[in-house]
């Protein structure tokens, strides 16, 4: 029996964090209670909604050449504001780039394609919220796990401009217990996070919103076509990860080499001999007699 089989034996829940998860939480008519409960303890006040219509998900470029954006889930409130809700698992070095260019798509999109002198930039809210899995911005510190911003001025503090937002929610820096759960938010976070430990639903996390989150997630639930589904998004996320630890130790090995290499050339300019350079950095008589050289 194969590792993945073993694993979906043992797990009651399905993993929120892997594509078919996010979006049959979050992204159909049966989870838009939970999308709503979520935003609403997510704006803590500052906006309440009501209802939520998904929209297309794909947003080619007005042209051939230019780049396309294709979210995980695009959705619109009573009001017109704008929703992207992104899952990121990885690093990616330009994400803060691809944040703004997902916005910029669903700015553009809100031009009329006939009279614009009517439209006059009437442009409604966009927000992108995205949950990074696996890592953390690098500027952000590790004690804040959201990242809450906006366009303001520079020497102020004021805020430009309300109607753009970006929310980075760090789920490696929210590392709260369930005694330590003080509001709604938090329980929602945590419920996310550690979907696939539970056997049962916990007894702190209960309500109509999270009855329906804990329905949908459990693996019993799916029938076979999505069980297939899940499982291929739950490899995919395997594959990706594997891919990605191997290119950091790789990193590790070629950094720790490196410094090998800069330790040995002093020892060689101070005249050790070739056994103590060995012991000290690791390195093989050939790669030190080159440095002699």
């Amino acid at each position: 029996m194969n590792m993945q089989a073993d694993l979906n034996q043992t797990t009651t829940y399905i993993d929120p964090f892997v594509d078919f998860s996010f979006k049959r939480l979050l992204a159909t008519e049966e989870s838009k209670p939970i999308l709503i409960g979520l935003l609403n303890h997510l704006f803590k006040g500052r906006k309440y909604i009501i209802d939520i219509e998904y929209g297309k998900t794909d947003f080619p470029g007005e042209i051939s050449e230019e780049g396309g954006a294709v979210f995980d889930v695009f959705c619109t409130d009573a009001d017109g504001s704008k929703f992207i809700i992104e899952i990121q698992r990885g690093y990616q070095k330009h994400f803060k780039e691809r944040a703004l260019f997902y916005t910029s798509r669903a700015i553009s999109e809100q031009a009329p394609k006939g009279n614009r002198k009517e439209w006059a930039y009437n442009l409604t809210e966009v927000y992108l919220i995205a949950f990074l899995e696996d890592f953390c911005l690098p500027d952000s510190p590790r004690s804040e796990y959201i990242q809450d911003i906006c366009l303001a001025i520079r020497h102020t503090g004021k805020i430009f401009y309300d109607k753009l937002n970006l929310i980075f929610i760090e789920m490696l820096n929210f590392v709260k217990k369930p005694v330590e759960l003080y509001t709604d938010l938090e329980k929602w976070l945590y419920a996310f996070k550690h979907l696939t430990e539970f056997k049962k639903q916990p007894e702190y996390l209960n309500g109509p919103e999270f009855d329906r989150l804990f329905n949908l997630a459990k693996y019993a639930n799916l029938t076979a076509e999505e069980r297939a589904m899940y499982n291929r998004s739950l490899k995919q996320k395997w594959d990706n990860k594997n891919v990605m630890d191997y290119a950091v130790a790789q990193g590790e090995l070629k950094g720790k080499h490196e410094r090998s290499i800069e330790i040995a050339l002093k020892m060689v300019e101070q005249g050790f001999v070739i056994e103590d350079i060995i012991k000290l950095t690791d390195l093989t008589k050939e790669e030190i007699l080159v440095l002699k050289k």
